[in-house]
């Protein structure tokens, strides 16, 4: 077994102010990357900005992250942290900041290389990078992915190196002023998160441990998903619970349920949770027998009685997807061709079965 987590992780209330001079004390000017509006909301980014004056740190906002941020917004925002002179990255929000935040100190600090470099496997340093998350999903301020959109290719992807950050400060708090759909799609990425780690190819003991743990902690908070009125500590832990899970992946990365989502989000413009929600149920069903045993722990970690139980919840959560028949083939041809993510299924997996997955969480027109 292997195991790597270079990444030092605060979870607590006041995280960014109780550790504020430890993130001050990567640079002498950072670049805040985030997007247009949830951070100033929440307070997180206020939080970053009064902890770098308090400890002399000089800081430009970028807050011009789109949601499912390309290339180009990566090469912007580079842009403005080269003309700065920034020499560390702090990411403020959910998945998308963190995940630009890495990709656009990759590219600051390789100032003379242009946005091909991103999906080169080259070996190339990057900026420090801190990072803030503000909703309880992506778990990337423990993971070394950062995946972004490719007009090119029609699809999301990460790019082709290994940045994890430096520093995660993890405060449930922050998802307070969060709308339950903000939360409801996030903490599902989280979930298919462990499930698709669990049942990985590259699982470890290390790895199923913590996606096991995650589940416990998932399954205690999950019913403010479905309108419960949240507490402190559910907040806490949504938050741990994506924390772990992003650990897990860390170790192991993801599965059919994400390379299907991408097509979702991509080509439909839904939002990441619920493109790979929607195929979770569908993946355990295809599980071969032997799995039954790790299924079924699985789903009664996590609250549920049945992969049927489990299927009709989820749907009760996220909906379908609609898309056409000639949409639902070319989805199962074009995962039946990606041999990445064919080789992180446990199993020999086949285009039927993918087809069935597709099939059981899309609805036709």
């Amino acid at each position: 077994m292997k195991f790597y987590l270079p990444t030092m992780v605060f979870q607590e209330k006041d995280a960014v102010r109780n550790h504020g001079e430890q993130m001050a004390h990567y640079g002498k000017k950072a670049l805040i990357v985030t997007g247009r509006s949830s951070s100033k909301k929440n307070g997180a980014l206020q939080d970053v900005i009064d902890s770098l004056e308090k400890f002399n740190t000089s800081y430009v906002v970028f807050d011009k992250v789109l949601e499912n941020p390309g290339v180009g917004n990566i090469m912007e925002a580079a842009g403005l942290g080269r003309r700065e002179g920034t020499d560390f990255v702090i990411g403020v929000g959910g998945g998308s900041p963190l995940d630009a935040a890495k990709a656009i100190a990759l590219m600051i600090q390789n100032r003379d290389s242009t946005e091909e470099v991103l999906y080169q496997a080259r070996d190339l340093r990057h900026l420090p990078v801190v990072a803030v998350p503000t909703t309880c999903g992506t778990g990337s301020e423990v993971t070394p992915y950062a995946v972004l959109t490719r007009d090119d290719l029609q699809t999301k992807q990460s790019i082709s190196h290994t940045i994890f950050p430096a520093l995660a400060l993890v405060d449930g708090k922050y998802l307070e002023k969060a709308p339950l759909s903000v939360l409801v799609n996030t903490a599902v990425d989280a979930l298919a998160h462990m499930l698709e780690s669990y049942f990985h190819a590259n699982a470890t003991d290390y790895s199923r441990m913590l996606s096991q743990y995650a589940m416990e902690v998932w399954g205690v908070a999950a019913d403010v998903l479905f309108g419960t009125e949240a507490s402190e500590e559910d907040y806490a832990r949504l938050m741990f619970a994506s924390s772990l899970a992003g650990m897990a992946i860390s170790q192991t990365g993801t599965s059919l349920p994400h390379g299907l989502s991408y097509y979702l989000t991509y080509h439909k413009g839904i939002p990441h949770g619920k493109a790979v929600g929607v195929f979770l149920a569908g993946y355990l069903d295809i599980l071969p027998e032997e799995f039954e045993p790790q299924v079924i722990m699985a789903l009664r970690t996590l609250g549920f009685g049945s992969i049927g139980q489990f299927a009709g919840l989820m749907k009760e959560l996220l909906g379908s997807a609609e898309l056409t028949g000639e949409e639902i083939e070319a989805m199962a041809d074009g995962m039946a061709g990606n041999e990445r993510k064919l080789a992180a299924v446990p199993f020999d997996v086949d285009r039927g079965q993918i087809l069935k997955m597709v099939k059981s969480a899309c609805a036709q027109p």
